[in-house]
């Protein structure tokens, strides 16, 4: 039966909001769809992806939705969904075909079934989620009276804003670095937030008529999310310290003044702050509509939902078993599992993490070690690891993102597999004599490129020099990254235009409408139960976001032209702009299926080309160009997660300011030290590892970009120009895709192919390679296919947390390996660890080897 007021505002309905009034709600529907008959409900739990809890929500919503009012819905539905992936493609066929059937709203007695089916999917969508994943950890109700702000959140969240990026800025100069993630401080923000609660006094104060106390009651979701959040966003360092290092150490360009700490600050608080700006001002493409829904945002959620969550539903799993184990005791075994097991592949048996066991075969075998290699090869090996470390490479696992985006990737990187094999096999560019998969650069004797014999003492670029040395030259696996990373910047574009034009429309309108009083900002867009519930709190101004980037702006400029780094201020605003061109592009890609298009190589291109042969303003124009889209995505990522949580805006804001500020103050103070207190820092005689491989990359990147440029790589004439072929190819994967899709509508198939995360695959190697994606195909089909479509109730309930899990036990295994034994240097010697650097697994076996004095390609003089 159709349930009351009160009954349907605890599931989530907002009165003030919802489209159906008192009246309408208790008056009984002429079709009782909450006593319609199972048969039915269970074909459209397994139609709708929906567990039997959400199912008996929407039905009873679904009692009170007039025919058309859900056509009207629907029609909406699709003009958003039509183009998503993530929707499920039998949902869309049913809403395609209840709206092609005009006799529906005429005849309606005649088409129950559809009529009840779309009825729910309706309900589901104004009441809750439409995508089942969602659902699974987002809870779509909402306590508006639950402290969230409180002085134990803050001091909690201070001390790790702190911690965070103190340990995270020492040890990012390690050579292996060591990274304290996310969850290791979500979860150790727990015990701290239950140890307040339980010592704390009541005793507070009133400010602006709201009482703060040290006490408010239960450590609660909300606060724990807070801190999380500010964790999240002060665990990064800053990006310019990159800069500070290649200015300031006297092997690279000597310049003492990047030692003053005011130059420090301004540059890192303007790098750091200056995504804020653009975070705000894109919430309605990337926050607000429901299609963005942030796959590594519900892992955080999941985690903090089984640390919350008292309530413990019994599920039907694998094997017909009732699994009854709360969220909050399996994330602690799987936990302690993880913790247990990563001493194994990362310590005790390497060979479990570079399982390269064909390799192993024949270990000097030049063909098959280039071919299945872990380490220095192309990785083709069906089951190549049992290491879950290894499938994190690019901070995503198969059981966090959808399994169309598993697979794509993997695709990509299976097709670029050969396009490797063509450039390396043909010694193209004289490959053969380079390894077959090396990010480095090398001169014409197959040695590392040596940058000092290329530019003058002020790290200018000196063409005598130069012509007497070498051309630089890049391996194949490099120059294939090159190619699909020219391709998918206009690919991104591309498919944004075809495929989501009227999602980013209908934002830009809301956006206007926004900066205009009385008019509506929701033109075009349902509005979800999250946006419903959110809409109790006050949102964040658009021009608190505009101080934050003028500011930011402002710390950019004076930084520049108030020292001498050689570069015009103008490098801040030509960040902006990328960002402007990319963020909407690259957050929505992001946002729907976890993988993130980076400006880096794009940045350096337009960088190199405008100030060719000035290294050091090269490496500003590829910090602001790519920094500024980089954090304003991940801040993006951050307002979804407050989001869905149902955390006030204002919050979310002043905790992510705040943390910025704290953590970027102390990085800069950590780098003073590291700086100045290591001796012998970032060469092969400083103490503790602390040689700086990122240092000397971001160097050797900057002076082949900044210095030798572009031109005289990618150029008329250049070394490499056919791989310019890459943009219009760009251009044309995404729009053959859109064709065929669109002749093949009934392709269920088709529509999981996306053009963006091929390309992203594709990037992926030199120094990756498919060993680190191979397994995340399996295990992504047995999450994500298999278990999901058998098992709902127990992959929503196990999951993601199951990934939190894993990712917790690593973070925290591998802090005390590398304080415990890493760091005295205690090793294991035997078999299990000897036998993944053998034969060409330890040194690269090349198709053709020099004979001693020769080099390959033109000679000294003989290039430009």
């Amino acid at each position: 039966m159709a349930q009351n007021v009160t009954e349907i505002h605890d599931m989530g309905v907002d009165k003030k909001s919802s489209p159906y009034d008192e009246a309408r709600i208790n008056e009984k529907a002429p079709h009782d769809f909450a006593a319609e008959e199972a048969p039915i409900d269970r074909a459209v739990e397994a139609a709708f992806n929906v567990t039997e809890q959400d199912l008996q929500e929407a039905k009873a919503l679904a009692d009170n939705m007039s025919l058309e009012e859900v056509q009207s819905l629907m029609a909406q539905v699709l003009k958003i969904h039509g183009n998503d992936p993530n929707f499920p493609h039998t949902i869309i066929t049913k809403i395609e075909e209840f709206l092609g059937n005009a006799s529906i709203l005429e005849n309606p007695e005649k088409y129950d079934e559809i009529i009840y089916e779309m009825k729910i999917e309706a309900a589901l969508i104004t009441n809750n989620s439409p995508y089942a994943e969602v659902r699974a950890v987002v809870d779509n109700h909402d306590d508006p009276t639950m402290p969230c702000s409180t002085i134990r959140a803050w001091v909690i969240g201070i001390i790790f804003s702190g911690a965070l990026g103190a340990v995270n800025q020492l040890f990012s100069i390690r050579m292996p670095a060591i990274t304290v993630g996310l969850n290791v401080a979500q979860l150790l923000a727990y015990p701290l937030g239950k140890f307040c609660e339980m010592v704390l006094p009541d005793i507070g104060f009133t400010l602006f008529g709201s009482r703060h106390s040290l006490n408010p009651g239960p450590f609660n979701r909300k606060e724990h999310m807070l801190i999380t959040i500010m964790a999240n966003v002060a665990g990064s360092t800053p990006y310019t310290n990159n800069i500070i290092w290649s200015q300031y150490l006297p092997q690279y360009f000597n310049q003492s003044y990047a030692g003053q700490f005011g130059y420090q600050i301004v540059i890192a608080l303007s790098t750091n702050m200056i995504g804020y700006g653009m975070a705000g001002l894109t919430r309605r493409f990337l926050v607000y509509p429901s299609y963005c829904v942030w796959p590594a945002s519900l892992v955080t959620i999941a985690l903090n939902t089984a640390f919350h969550t008292e309530t413990n539903v019994p599920v039907l799993g694998p094997l017909k078993k009732v699994f009854s184990m709360s969220r909050y005791t399996f994330f602690l075994w799987a936990t302690l599992a993880m913790f247990v097991y990563f001493w194994l592949p990362n310590y005790l048996f390497l060979a479990l993490s570079a399982f390269s066991w064909l390799s192993w075969i024949s270990p000097n075998n030049m063909i098959l070690s280039n071919i299945t290699g872990f380490n220095n090869g192309l990785g083709l090996n069906p089951w190549p690891t049992f290491d879950w470390n290894v499938l994190l490479f690019d901070a995503t696992d198969p059981l966090m993102v959808p399994f169309f985006s598993t697979f794509n990737k993997f695709l990509g990187m299976f097709c670029a597999f050969f396009v490797v094999i063509g450039i390396w096999w043909s010694n193209a560019y004289n490959t053969g004599y380079l390894p077959i998969n090396s990010n480095g650069v090398f001169d014409n004797t197959g040695n590392h490129y040596i940058i000092s014999r290329a530019i003058n003492e002020k790290g200018l670029f000196d063409a005598e020099k130069y012509e007497a040395y070498s051309p630089a030259y890049l391996a194949a696996g490099n120059l294939t990254v090159y190619l699909f990373f020219f391709a998918i910047y206009p690919a991104t574009l591309a498919y944004i235009l075809l495929n989501h034009r009227y999602e980013v429309t209908m934002g830009f309108k809301n956006f206007w409408n926004s900066l205009r009083r009385n008019k509506n900002t929701e033109a075009g867009q349902y509005k979800d139960v999250h946006n419903r519930l959110m809409a109790v709190y006050p949102e964040v101004p658009e021009w608190w976001y505009l101080i934050i980037l003028l500011g930011a702006i402002g710390c950019g400029i004076g930084g520049i032209a108030g020292w001498e780094t050689y570069t015009t201020p103008a490098v801040v605003f030509y960040g902006l702009i990328l960002c402007i061109v990319f963020v909407i592009p690259v957050g929505i890609v992001k946002a729907m299926t976890g993988m993130e298009v980076t400006l880096n190589v794009l940045a350096e291109f337009i960088g190199g080309s405008w100030v060719e042969g000035n290294a050091l303003a090269m490496n500003f124009f590829k910090s602001f160009g790519y920094v500024t889209c980089a954090h304003a995505v991940w801040f993006a990522n951050d307002l979804k997660l407050a989001h869905y949580v149902k955390i006030p805006p204002k919050h979310t804001f002043a905790a992510q300011v705040i943390a910025t500020l704290i953590s970027t103050f102390i990085c800069t103070g950590i780098l003073n030290f590291q700086m100045n207190d290591i001796p012998n820092v970032c060469t092969n005689q400083a103490p503790n590892k602390m040689t700086c491989p990122g240092i000397n990359t971001f160097f050797t990147a900057s002076v082949l970009w900044g210095t030798i440029g572009p031109k005289k790589i990618f150029g008329h004439n250049g070394q490499y120009t056919a791989l310019m072929i890459g943009w219009p190819l760009g251009l044309l994967i995404p729009v053959i895709t859109w064709y065929i899709q669109k002749k093949f509508p009934e392709k269920k198939w088709l529509r999981q192919i996306h053009p963006i995360v091929l390309l992203y695959g594709a990037i992926y190697w030199a120094p990756y390679n498919l060993s680190y994606v191979i397994p995340s195909v399996w295990i992504g089909w047995l999450s994500w296919i298999w278990c999901k479509s058998r098992f709902l109730g127990f992959w929503s309930k196990y999951n993601f947390v199951l990934s939190a899990a894993f990712t917790t036990g690593i973070s925290v295994a591998a802090v005390i390996i590398f304080f415990s034994l890493d760091w005295a240097g205690v090793e294991v010697s035997w078999w299990g660890n000897n036998v993944v650097s053998q034969g060409c697994e330890a040194s690269p076996c090349l198709l053709k080897v020099l004979k001693e004095g020769e080099i390959f390609g033109p000679g000294p003089g003989q290039f430009h």
